[in-house]
């Protein structure tokens, strides 16, 4: 039961630290990107780096990166698109507005974010497996790139 209760709290303060360490950089690359960004991008940004993890060590390891990058990307555009109708059109934030864009969905989504979101997801994917391996004594990381 004690070792049961070790790996929750284990698991509660690792996860807790991906999503600080998440949400931080996330929230840091739009301040760069846009010069602000807003509360609401940390969370999103903490959901989608955590996201990152949990389905990277969910995949068997002969599954190529480039189709996590791709999970992980449709997950966080989808997660966009939902965040964006809430914050934007709902509560009516306007913390982003894709609307000047081509093909955007609502204004809240476009196919050049989703695009330009495939190398952050490909960082998230191999940030967070380092992390873990240092800081949580998990097993070292290595890809199958094809």
């Amino acid at each position: 039961m004690k070792q049961s209760l070790n790996c929750i709290t284990k698991n509660i303060i690792k996860y807790l630290i991906l999503f600080l360490i998440g949400g931080f950089l996330y929230f840091n690359i739009e301040i760069l990107w846009r010069g602000f960004s807003h509360w609401s991008m940390f969370i999103l940004g903490a959901i989608c780096f955590c996201y990152s993890g949990i389905q990277n060590r969910g995949t068997a390891m002969n599954v190529p990166l480039w189709k996590q990058v791709l999970k992980v990307d449709i997950f966080v555009i989808i997660s966009e698109f939902i965040t964006g109708c809430i914050v934007n059109l709902w509560l009516g934030w306007n913390v982003w507005d894709y609307s000047n864009l081509p093909f955007n969905i609502l204004g809240q989504s476009c196919p050049q974010f989703a695009i330009l979101f495939l190398p952050l997801c490909l960082v998230g994917i191999v940030l967070d497996d380092w992390i873990c391996y240092i800081f949580f004594h998990e097993t070292k990381p290595h890809y199958n790139w094809i």
